[in-house]
């Protein structure tokens, strides 16, 4: 308990400074580094012919974002396609199948880094870097482009939504890279390899040969994490010392996922908050002018979406805590918990933390195995994927949020008989039809994925547990997609045609339907006049807010999943419980 009570205090006292940095990024304002950045993305801007004064409207922003990936995902495919060629390819890996080519690509260029594959056994060295460790920084960085954009347009406060090319270039190279280096430096200081050797063959203490897997896993595993990419560069993830060798390095892990979408919502606070009060919210100090850590906007957000997260930790914690009735009845000890799947070095507590955090933050990588956990230890993550909204991947969990925020306002507004309006701005019915269409999106995807699959007999074909479980298993692989999360219960056989071409179609449709809408949203209320506040205006920056918002989310998570999941998760606790 208190491993996960450090970890928090050391997450929200590192978001405050990144998170401010982040907000001087996004507005173009003076930082410490920008000395040696402007220099750096001067020399990109000129290469690539970009001019990052030159604006664009939400159309075009979206249309630059879906192009610029279209083009990765076609260079990325060929290089798996011809991996086999003798180029940083020690091992001798094949090249990779078209389907299993298709659903790779989609998954690493939507930020999912779903695996369909084994990465000692499926990538070469090359595809790691130029297709694996590069889209993690660029999908990472096309996600919080877009959500830049998209707070822009909330805040109004100019006459377009940016330009994609110049925020793409800035995070990559003021943030995203330097942040890396950092973390893989203290992975390697921990054990973690780096480098470009062929696999080395040890013989162990019973006397047996083993494999031991070389490769630049160090890097890939910092920008995984960082860039809330998931995925590994091996099968087992970071269950293993290769990716994970301490205590240490869990917890730098589990914070990498944590601080770029905490940030997030730290900047999005400093950037919407209310021009009106803004004077009365600064204070002055020894002649200086001092603005708040947070913007009462995002303070309502970042609660919202803590509250939901400690609610899920509690749940999966104590459900792990408090072991598994049928490996109690097959005589094997419970009093640690439910250790069936997990390391013993890390236990419940950093299992749990972890797991709850890679699926909160969308991010996708492992420290044990989601197939082994308790049905309701499993359904947090499930839950929390279905959300898709509590901090989420960078940039993408804090949109979702915004849209709940305002369809709160709009039944609220309806419960007191006012116009809904939201950061000064009305929300009227073409912003409800967007905002309606972009919820509906996400539970579309998993609910009707999830139905083919269990309709057909190519989908059935994939499901190794009979009952309960079987359901989850394929419940949470279309969560994980739809969500951009990654992450697997793995004791599914998805490396089929079926399963690569539905899985990499629901994490196609869950990345771009739902940006281009959030982004028409932002434009839609950046065009309308600011409107005052009155007596009756509902505020959106109270304690009564967020619970309701809170409300909100519960009721619809309810209504949306909770059949699917009595179905599953619940069905299979009360069946081992009962």
């Amino acid at each position: 308990m208190l491993q996960m009570i450090v970890i928090l205090a050391v997450f929200v006292a590192l978001i405050i400074p990144l998170g401010t940095y982040l907000y001087h990024i996004a507005e173009r304002k003076h930082t410490f580094a920008d000395p040696v950045f402007d220099r750096v993305d001067g020399v990109i801007y000129k290469v690539c012919d970009i001019n990052p004064d030159k604006g664009m409207n939400w159309k075009k922003y979206a249309l630059s974002l879906v192009l610029a990936n279209a083009v990765m995902v076609f260079v990325g495919y060929l290089i798996l396609r011809i991996q086999f060629l003798p180029i940083f390819n020690p091992n001798g890996i094949e090249g990779m199948p078209a389907d299993l080519s298709f659903n790779t690509i989609i998954s690493f260029m939507t930020n999912t880094n779903l695996q369909h594959y084994s990465g000692e056994s499926g990538l070469s060295y090359l595809s790691q870097m130029l297709v694996i460790i590069f889209m993690m920084f660029t999908s990472a960085a096309s996600g919080y482009a877009a959500c830049v954009a998209f707070v822009r347009g909330l805040s109004g406060r100019g006459k377009d939504m940016g330009n994609f090319y110049a925020d793409l270039i800035r995070i990559t190279t003021r943030v995203l890279i330097p942040l890396s280096i950092i973390v893989g430096l203290l992975l390697v200081w921990q054990g973690c390899p780096q480098n470009l050797s062929q696999n080395a063959t040890f013989q162990t203490i019973e006397g047996n040969f083993q494999d031991m897997q070389m490769g630049p896993i160090a890097s890939l595993v910092s920008i995984k994490h960082l860039g809330t990419n998931g995925g590994g560069f091996l099968g087992a993830n970071s269950t293993t010392p290769l990716e994970n060798p301490t205590i240490l390095t869990n917890m730098i892990e589990m914070l990498s996922m944590m601080i770029l979408p905490g940030a997030c919502v730290l900047m999005f606070g400093k950037m919407v908050r209310s021009r009106k009060k803004e004077k009365d919210l600064r204070k002055m100090k020894n002649g200086q002018i001092r603005t708040p850590i947070f913007g009462t906007e995002g303070r309502t957000i970042f609660c919202a979406m803590g509250v939901i997260f400690l609610i899920g930790l509690a749940v999966c914690y104590f459900a792990e805590l408090a072991g598994n009735p049928a490996l109690a009845k097959v005589g094997l000890n419970q009093s640690m918990g439910s250790m069936e799947g997990k390391e013993v070095r890390f236990g419940i507590a950093q299992s749990a933390m972890f797991t709850t955090v890679t699926t909160s933050f969308t991010t996708g990588t492992v420290n044990n195995m989601h197939d082994t956990l308790t049905p309701l230890g499993g359904m947090i993550p499930l839950l929390h994927m279905m959300l898709n909204l509590v901090f989420g991947g960078k940039g993408v969990g804090l949109m979702n949020m915004v849209m709940y925020a305002i369809l709160a306002v709009f039944i609220c507004g309806l419960m007191i008989g006012r116009t809904p309006e939201y950061l000064g701005k009305k929300i009227e019915g073409k912003e409800m039809k967007l905002t309606a269409l972009c919820i509906i999106v996400h539970p579309l995807l998993i609910l009707a994925f999830s139905a083919i699959a269990v309709g057909t007999a190519a989908g059935l074909e994939g499901i190794t547990n009979p009952g309960f479980h079987g359901l989850s298993q394929v419940l949470y692989e279309f969560s994980s997609s739809a969500a951009n999360n990654g992450s697997g219960f793995e004791g599914l056989a998805d490396n089929t045609l079926f399963w690569n071409v539905t899985a990499g179609l629901a994490m196609f449709f869950g990345r771009y339907i739902s940006i281009i809408i959030q982004l028409a949203v932002a434009a839609s209320l950046m065009r309308k006049a600011p409107v005052n506040e009155s007596i009756g205006t509902l505020r959106t920056d109270t304690p009564t807010f967020t619970i309701a918002l809170i409300a909100v989310v519960y009721i619809f998570a309810a209504l949306t999943f909770f059949p699917a999941l009595s179905l599953g998760p619940i069905a299979e606790h009360l069946t081992l419980w009962g």
